[in-house]
């Protein structure tokens, strides 16, 4: 297994948005691994390519055993009618958890390595992971998503953490 590290919170590739996968060549067949291997660890539901240090649009999930992988994901639908506030944490902001709106329901368009379109959807968990980790493909992290009290609140324990 090619065990990456995990960028943390003021790395500069978390905040600056993907590129798009134009050839499907080795490095990315060994990112697609290198994702799916590291995502497929307790406590990791999603993992996005510049979490471990690579701007490229392609990101892996874990949720309730299910993995897989998507490349050059496209959020096309998270209606906030019907949202969930629950907790959410991220492997870039470490030992942080806070409260998070996200849609109910989401979907997610792109390819796979065959560059086949896929279609990835999902609710709950599933909806959760998808926006978050898609987020990540556009440079943010989920305490932008944070109202203003609640992420003064993370700002306060990322600093005292000296992050």
């Amino acid at each position: 297994m090619a065990y990456r590290d995990i960028r943390i919170i003021g790395d500069p590739v978390l905040r600056t948005p993907c590129e798009w996968i134009t050839d499907i060549d080795d490095t990315v067949k060994s990112l697609v691994e290198d994702l799916l291997e590291n995502v497929d660890q307790d406590g990791r539901a999603g993992l996005a390519a510049n979490q471990i240090g690579v701007s490229l649009r392609a990101f892996s999930w874990n949720i309730d055993g299910d993995i897989g992988y998507v490349l050059n994901p496209r959020l096309v639908e998270a209606d906030m009618e019907e949202y969930q506030d629950g907790d959410e944490g991220c492997l870039s902001v470490p030992g942080l958890w806070f409260p998070t709106e996200r849609a109910w329901y989401a979907r997610v368009e792109g390819i796979n390595l065959d560059g086949k379109e896929i279609v990835v959807e999902g609710e709950e968990l599933m909806a959760r992971c998808l926006q978050h980790e898609t987020d990540h493909l556009e440079g943010h992290l989920y305490l932008d998503r944070l109202d203003r009290k609640t992420r003064a609140k993370a700002m306060k324990e990322l600093r005292a953490q000296g992050l």
